[in-house]
């Protein structure tokens, strides 16, 4: 049976099937359908949700559609598609967006270039986890299946319908997993002709998607490795392990910066899962909230979305807190952890805020916390969130993330494919240079690996 597509507008799908656990929380359907239930996605946030149902079928599938003119209506048309499925496949996510907030891969300079020539950049197409630069999967799988070429091909051509059908002008895939990046970009021509492709749009053809590129972007994050190097590469028995791997310097900073957060009399303690109170959740929030009404910005995130993760995924849940000499809850920072026998078991730092200044404590609260519980876990990695070269000397490694993007006018696509290009060296320079920097002594130091 050959593979084909569906577009679906609604969560149907996941009944359909036994569908393989996720290599993050972020992609479990109790964030999505939080995310959902609270308005986080939606039309109304500027996220509206689509999803590439991609399935073996035994005979023929009618076309697809999509209703560009209300997007609230339930699309006959597109459900009518999923009809005649008989074994689904993978489902990869799709938002139609008229924004760029909450990607953290940034475009916006592409969308100045298509001003300048009076063309519309929106809407435009993104996969990802909303609001959250985490790198991992971005398809779902059904149990059995791995990720082949066939189901990526499937799958984009599933997104350049969409694309064609709502006038979409690109397709941005953040924070991808490598394997993801290097099947989709082998998988499109990697040059294309230009006049062509213009010629063909002028004779009216229908599309000429296929022709297309699949264009990558590199960025750097800094990632935390659960790796004793002088113990074989076997877990750090304790923080101060760690420490020992780092130049003496730099053991002497960080112990410093712990100290001045005991000496203004903060003290620092970890709550998960059920554990974490209702009352912890509303202090949790205010501290939240002041991380956006110090920048005049209000937050992407509703008390009701965490609420609703303290409901379904309490098991992945740490909130570290600090609480002044009174008692009062003065800073949250809340992570999110994989299943620690999970094959890349990782903590991620979140969700922070504080009510005041305090001296070293963004620091303690979302880095030295977060350590301290991977190693208590014995989970391998700590992903503190995205940019940040104070991570890079309190040792997170510099790490490559991948994104990728396919543009449907082919007027743009020299140009931006220069761009990534020019991008992916600089990136390549970075990483080296963020590297040099680490803090680890001689015999810590980790081996650079360009691909990495």
């Amino acid at each position: 049976m050959s593979l084909q597509y569906a577009l679906l507008n609604d969560t149907s799908w996941q009944s359909q099937t036994d569908w393989q656990t996720p290599d993050s929380p972020f992609m479990s359907f109790a964030f999505w359908q939080a995310l959902a239930d609270t308005g986080a996605i939606g039309e109304q946030a500027g996220w509206l949700p689509l999803f590439v149902l991609v399935h073996r079928v035994a005979d023929s599938q009618s076309d697809s559609s999509i209703d560009h003119a209300d997007h609230n209506e339930n699309h006959s048309a597109i459900n009518e598609a999923a009809q005649t499925v008989t074994h689904p496949v993978a489902v990869l996510p799709v938002f139609l967006k008229g924004h760029h907030r909450g990607e953290f891969v940034f475009d916006h300079s592409w969308a100045e270039a298509y001003a300048r020539y009076g063309v519309d950049y929106y809407p435009r197409l993104v996969t990802s986890v909303p609001y959250t630069p985490i790198t991992g999967q971005r398809l779902w799988l059904a149990k059995g299946e791995t990720l082949t070429t066939d189901i990526i091909k499937t799958a984009i051509a599933g997104v350049d319908d969409i694309a064609q059908q709502v006038g979409a002008s690109s397709w941005h895939g953040l924070f991808i997993t490598p394997e993801l990046a290097t099947i989709a970009t082998a998988s499109m021509p990697t040059d294309i002709d230009v006049a062509h492709l213009l010629a063909a749009q002028d004779n009216g053809l229908e599309s000429t998607a296929i022709d297309m590129p699949i264009l990558e972007r590199q960025g750097c994050q800094f990632l935390w490795q659960n790796k004793d190097l002088l113990q074989d590469c076997q877990p750090f028995a304790d923080f101060e392990a760690f420490l020992a791997t780092l130049k003496a310097k730099k053991r002497k900073t960080i112990r410093a910066e712990r100290r001045k957060v005991a000496e203004q009399g903060i003290i620092c303690q970890r709550k998960c899962g059920a554990a974490i109170t209702d009352e912890d959740w509303k202090a949790f929030y205010h501290c939240y909230v002041m991380t956006y009404a110090v920048r005049g910005q209000q937050p992407y995130l509703t008390i009701d979305f965490f609420m609703a993760l303290a409901a379904t995924m309490s098991e992945h849940l740490m909130l570290a807190q600090a609480l002044d000499a009174s008692g009062e809850i003065i800073a949250s920072s809340l992570f999110l952890y994989d299943d620690r026998h999970s094959e890349n078991a990782t903590l991620y730092g979140r969700y922070w805020g504080a009510l005041g200044e305090y001296d070293s404590l963004h620091f303690e609260l979302c880095y030295y916390q977060g350590i301290e519980f991977a190693v208590e876990q014995g989970l391998k990695y700590f992903d503190p969130g995205t940019q940040g070269e104070h991570k890079l000397v309190r040792g997170f490694i510099p790490t490559t993330t991948h994104s990728i993007h396919r543009i449907y006018d082919p007027r743009f696509v020299p140009a931006i494919a220069n761009f990534c290009a020019q991008d992916r060296e600089h990136m390549a320079q970075y990483r080296q240079q963020a590297f040099e920097a680490l803090p680890f002594n001689a015999d810590n130091m980790p081996a650079f690996d360009t691909n990495q």
